[in-house]
């Protein structure tokens, strides 16, 4: 059989770098890989269909690039991979164009958001022929082979012609990770910019970079979150050998640098300590970072890790409220934080990052204060504070039902800030004004209490970015609302232009219509930005 798979991409989340190509000659982007269809594509090789990947964040395969080349190719099937409420609009005009295109083959949804509003997705989207549900290697192995009758396919939401919908069974959460093949990187014409987490456009390194899954699922039931449901509240892991014989991989790939993915990397001591000693024994070079609780068991470990090169370590530390905390159902502490933040740093872990959310539902000025004066006292190297949200699949969007202030039925494909719809949450120019005046007393307050911890952060950035991209860094919560953003910025956080342009979260509450124009003001406006002067 033949497939196409495409990575539909929010172009909140990454950029093009100006400097537009590796040495080896690939087209750059700062942003994480397509992980998702990257290790299908490796799936559905070793079972001997033929696989093209997509990937939208490439310049030079833009979607009416993308429409012709599966004009041509006649793929039996086309996958279009995609992870949350902000994608979906993207996904679902692409799959329209590839109709009205016309593309025989069926056509497929799937990521977490597909799995969480499957029937959903399917009746507001009669132009795809299958909705598939959680795990996708197996899975899709499955479905080609019976792409045409596809009852006993689990996982899979889709609809005889003029028939009722069939919502088949969920499929079985298999803990043999194992068993599937390492991601194809090698077929996609890209190579990835390692940059700050999210839509900060700080350059980390320009060593090969590549993203790693070595578990899934992360059982802690934040109410903010979908990553319980979608996995069902359970935790799988990938052996230690076989970790680091993917790194060792990776290594004579010419690999540099590897982010791993997990929900919740530092959970299992004694897995940690093993791909540790099997990272060291094969003296393989390859920094690495990794995301976790501050009240994990492995902190014992953060030595070992540092030793591994594990160079960055980030925290979803969210308030510096016990209330707050609580509120969130976190399940940790103040003292919890301030020990890992300390302990990391201790073991030489170069860079220690802070996850913050401000706009929290009964969260009050003197609260969201409090969370910026915690970040101050705590050896983060760096930090992010970004809007609470809430989206379908999460526990606080069922709340959200109970009191009112969400319609299942007509907003289940859109996202709010919850400052625009929760009168428990301060307002949003409220938000914005504490923000701006807290970031620029914490910045302050950094520079001059870590000073040496602060240059080398800075000088980290300098090897990697212009100095005047640097400095708009360091002064962008000094000069307020009247100053422009970089080219990159631009380039990582515009949505729309013009009279279209609007916030994500505004995006998915648009008619389709409005989607449309947005999407071609916003590719006309992102050519015009990367065309050199």
């Amino acid at each position: 059989m033949r497939i196409a798979l495409i990575h539909i991409r929010d172009p909140q989340f990454y950029a093009i770098p100006s400097r537009k190509r590796a040495k080896n000659g690939r087209i750059q982007v700062m942003g994480f890989p397509p992980i998702g269809i990257m290790s299908l594509s490796s799936v559905l090789k070793r079972a001997g269909h033929e696989s093209l990947m997509f990937d939208q964040a490439n310049p030079e395969t833009p979607n009416e690039v993308i429409i012709e080349q599966i004009r041509r190719m006649k793929p039996d099937l086309v996958g279009l991979s995609f992870l949350s409420t902000t994608s979906y609009p993207y996904a679902k005009i692409l799959a329209r164009e590839l109709r009205a295109a016309g593309c025989k083959g069926k056509i497929a949804f799937g990521g977490v958001f597909a799995t969480l509003n499957a029937q959903l997705i399917k009746l507001q989207c009669p132009e795809i022929d299958f909705v598939c549900r959680g795990d996708g290697e197996q899975l899709i192995l499955d479905l080609v082979e019976r792409l045409h009758d596809p009852d006993t396919v689990t996982g899979v939401t889709w609809q005889e012609k003029n028939g009722p919908l069939r919502h088949n069974p969920d499929r079985p959460l298999t803990r043999d990770l194992d068993q599937w093949p390492f991601p194809d990187r090698e077929s996609l014409p890209l190579d990835f910019v390692e940059s700050m987490p999210l839509d900060v456009p700080a350059v980390l390194s320009l060593e090969r970079f590549t993203t790693m899954q070595t578990s899934r699922g992360c059982p802690w039931p934040c109410v903010f979150c979908d990553i319980p449901i979608f996995n069902e509240g359970k935790w799988r892991s990938r052996s230690p050998g076989h970790v680091v014989a993917e790194l060792k991989q990776l290594q004579a790939d010419g690999y540099g640098s590897v982010c791993f993915v997990d929900d919740h990397f530092l959970l299992q001591p004694k897995r940690i300590e093993a791909i540790c000693d099997g990272i060291v024994a094969n003296d393989i070079p390859i920094e690495w970072g990794c995301e976790g609780r501050v009240d994990s068991t492995c902190m014992q470990l953060f030595p070992a890790m540092a030793k591994a090169h594990c160079r960055t370590l980030m925290f979803g530390i969210e308030s510096g409220s016990q209330k707050i905390l609580d509120r969130l159902k976190k399940d940790q502490t103040l003292a919890q934080i301030k020990t890992a933040v300390d302990n990391a740093k201790r073991a030489g872990i170069e860079i220690v990052h802070g996850f913050f959310v401000v706009g929290n539902p009964d969260e009050t000025e003197g609260d969201m204060r409090q969370t910026f004066r915690f970040a101050s006292k705590l050896r983060i190297d760096s930090f992010g504070f970004n809007r609470l949200c809430v989206y379908r699949g999460t526990p606080l969007w069922q709340e959200y039902i109970r009191r009112g202030l969400v319609n299942d039925a007509t907003d289940w494909y859109k996202y709010f800030k919850c400052s625009s719809i929760d009168p428990t949450v301060l307002a949003g120019d409220v938000i914005h004004r504490i923000r701006s005046q807290e970031l620029r007393r914490l910045m302050i307050y950094k520079l001059l209490r870590y000073p040496l911890q602060t240059l080398k952060l800075l000088k980290r950035f300098l090897r990697h970015m212009p100095f005047r991209d640097v400095i708009h860094l360091i002064v962008k919560p000094f000069l307020g609302k009247k100053t422009g953003a970089t080219g990159a910025e631009i380039l990582s956080r515009a949505v729309q232009h013009g009279e279209a342009k609007s916030t994500a979260a505004e995006l998915t509450q648009w008619t389709d219509e409005a989607i449309e124009r947005a999407i071609r003001e916003s590719r006309l406006e992102r050519e015009r930005i990367q065309t050199p002067a």
